[in-house]
C-alpha cells in the first residue's frame, strides 16, 4: 500500500454522503477519511465477523482464507462506492492496484519458497533429519533440547510452520504415550520457531515484509538474534524442569535420500543469497532472485525427470523384471510410470495455498480499511498517544489474539515515523508475541492439529507466564545489547 503521509487527511467529511475534497486537477486526489462513515463502519463489521471466523478455523473446520477473501471484496468495493459517488472513480482502482502489488511479491516470494521446501521433503531431506533424531537413543530432556535448538535454528531458513511441524513428529515419535513430554516439548517447538524466525528475513511473513519494505535492511535482523535467543531460552529451561531424565523406547526406522537431495539443498542456499544480493546490491525486490532460483530448480527437475526416466531405482528395476518374466514379454529398457516420474509442479502443488490465499484476504482487507482512514486513526492512537515503545509491545500482545501477519501490515501501512530500535522491537514483539498464547501462530495452530489432544490452547496456555518473562526478557535485551539503534 503507498504510505500515507502524516497529513493524508485533509478534510474531516460528513457522516453521510460528504461533499468530496480534491486537489486541482493534474494532481493526485486527497484520500477521504470514512471512519465515521456509514461505509466504514460496514467494512469493520466484515472484517471482524471475517476474522472470527478465521479464530474459529479449527472448531468450524473453515478454511481462513475463505472469509477474507469474501470481506476483502465486500470491503472494497464499499470503497469504490464511496469515492464513485464523489466522482472520483480512479483513487479506489489505483489504491487497490498498489494493494495488488504488495499481495504480488509476497506470493512470488513464499511460493518459490514453499517448492523449495517441498522440494527438499520429496528427496527425503526431512525424513532423514527426522529419523537420525529418533533413532539415536537420546534421554527425554536431551531431545526436548535438540528439537528446540534445530526449530530455532532451521527456521529462520525454512518458515516457523514448516519447522514447527517436521520437529513435532520428532517428539511424537519418541515421547509416544508420555502426554507430558510431547506436551512441553511441542510448547518448547512453538516458541523456538518463532524467536528463530524472528531475526531473519527469511524466518516469518513479518520479517519478510518489514525487509521488503526497505525498512530494516539484511543484515540489521541479525541485531535481533540475541532478544530471540533469550526469548526461547528463558521458557526453555523453565519448562526443561518438568522433562524427566528418562530415556524413551528405542525406535528402528529407516529414511531414504533420494538422488538430487543436497543439490537442491544447495539450489535453495544460492536461491536466497541471489534474492539478498538482488536487493541489496542491485536495489530489485527480493523476489526476483527467489524467482530466478525457482526456475533453476525447475531446470534441475528436468534433468531428474528425465534421469528417472532413463534409470530406475532398482526395486522399481526389479518389479518391472519379475513382471516382464511372469507375462514372458520381451526384453526391453525399464522406465518409471509416469505417475512416479519426478515432477516439480508436484512440489508446486503441495504448497500452501490456502496460507497464500489467505494473505491475499488479509492484505487487501487492511488495505481498504486503509483507504479508509482506519489505519492513520490507529496510528493517531497508538503512536502518537501511547509512543512508539508501549505501542509496539502491545503490538505483541496482539498478535497473540489476531494473527501477526495483519497486525504487521497494518503497522507498515500506518508507517510510523520511527527509528531502526523501534522497527527492530516492533519486528521482535510481533513475530515472538504469537507464542503467548497456541492460538498466536501458524506454528502453534499446526502443531495443536498434529497433537491433537495432547497439545492444546489450555496445556499451552498453563505456561504462558513462563513465555510472558521470556518475552518481557527479550525486550530488555534488545534495548540492553540495541541500544545504539535508537535514536
Amino acid at each position: 500500500m503507498i504510505p500515507l503521509p502524516p497529513r493524508a487527511f485533509l478534510a474531516v467529511v460528513a457522516v453521510l454522503f460528504p461533499p468530496s475534497v480534491f486537489a486541482s486537477e493534474g494532481a493526485s486526489s486527497t484520500m477521504l477519511d470514512l471512519t465515521g462513515h456509514w461505509a466504514g463502519f460496514a467494512a469493520l463489521a466484515v472484517f471482524f465477523l471475517a476474522y472470527g471466523l478465521v479464530i474459529a478455523e479449527e472448531t468450524l473446520h473453515l478454511r481462513k482464507s475463505k472469509p477474507v477473501m469474501v470481506a476483502a471484496g465486500v470491503i472494497w468495493v464499499l470503497v469504490a462506492i464511496v469515492y464513485a459517488q464523489h466522482g472520483d472513480t480512479h483513487t479506489a482502482e489505483i489504491a487497490v492496484r498498489h494493494n495488488l502489488l504488495e499481495f504480488a511479491e509476497l506470493f512470488l516470494f513464499l511460493l518459490a519458497a514453499m517448492t523449495y521446501i517441498n522440494a527438499m521433503d520429496e528427496r527425503g531431506v526431512f525424513d532423514l533429519l527426522r529419523v537420525k533424531l529418533v533413532t539415536q537413543g537420546f534421554s527425554l530432556r536431551t531431545i526436548f533440547w535438540i528439537t528446540g535448538a534445530l526449530a530455532f535454528a532451521i527456521s529462520p531458513v525454512a518458515d516457523n510452520l514448516t519447522t514447527a511441524l517436521l520437529l513435532a513428529t520428532v517428539v511424537i515419535a519418541v515421547g509416544g504415550q508420555n502426554k507430558t513430554f510431547v506436551g512441553v516439548a511441542c510448547i518448547n517447538i512453538v516458541i523456538a520457531a518463532n524467536a528463530g524466525g524472528a531475526f531473519s528475513p527469511f524466518g516469518d511473513i513479518t520479517t519478510l515484509m518489514v525487509w521488503q519494505k526497505g525498512l530494516v535492511h539484511f543484515s540489521e535482523f541479525f541485531q535481533l538474534l540475541l532478544p530471540s535467543m533469550v526469548n526461547w531460552l528463558v521458557p526453555a529451561a523453565i519448562m526443561s524442569l518438568a522433562v524427566g531424565k528418562g530415556t524413551p523406547d528405542p525406535v528402528h526406522e529407516q529414511a531414504v535420500l533420494h538422488h538430487g537431495a543436497w543439490v537442491i539443498v544447495g539450489l535453495f542456499l544460492g536461491t536466497i543469497v541471489m534474492a539478498v544480493c538482488a536487493h541489496n546490491f542491485l536495489h530489485l525486490p527480493p523476489v526476483m532472485g527467489m524467482m530466478t532460483g525457482l526456475g533453476l530448480l525447475k531446470f534441475y527437475g528436468y534433468y531428474l525427470k528425465r534421469r528417472d526416466h532413463f534409470f530406475p531405482s532398482p526395486s522399481e528395476q526389479a518389479l518391472s523384471d519379475t513382471a516382464l518374466a511372469l507375462e514372458s514379454a520381451p526384453v526391453q529398457r525399464k522406465v518409471r510410470d509416469g505417475a512416479t516420474q519426478y515432477n516439480i509442479f508436484k512440489s508446486l502443488e503441495r504448497a500452501e495455498w490456502d496460507t497464500l490465499m489467505f494473505f491475499y484476504g488479509v492484505i487487501l482487507c487492511v488495505g481498504g480499511l486503509g483507504t479508509m482512514g482506519y489505519l492513520s486513526l490507529g496510528s493517531h492512537l497508538m503512536y502518537g498517544s501511547l509512543g512508539p515503545t508501549t505501542a509496539n509491545i502491545l503490538i505483541g500482545f496482539l498478535s497473540a489474539v489476531v494473527d501477526n501477519i495483519p497486525v504487521m501490515f497494518a503497522v507498515l501501512a500506518m508507517r510510523p515515523d520511527m527509528d531502526l530500535g523501534q522497527w527492530l522491537l516492533v519486528t521482535l514483539t510481533a513475530g515472538v508475541g504469537g507464542s503467548l498464547l497456541s492460538v498466536g501462530s501458524a506454528a502453534g495452530v499446526a502443531v495443536m492439529g498434529q497433537a491433537r489432544g495432547v497439545y492444546t490452547f489450555f496445556s499451552h496456555l498453563k505456561w504462558s507466564w513462563a513465555i510472558l518473562l521470556g518475552y518481557a526478557a527479550s525486550i530488555w535485551t534488545h534495548f540492553l545489547v540495541n541500544g545504539s539503534s535508537f535514536s
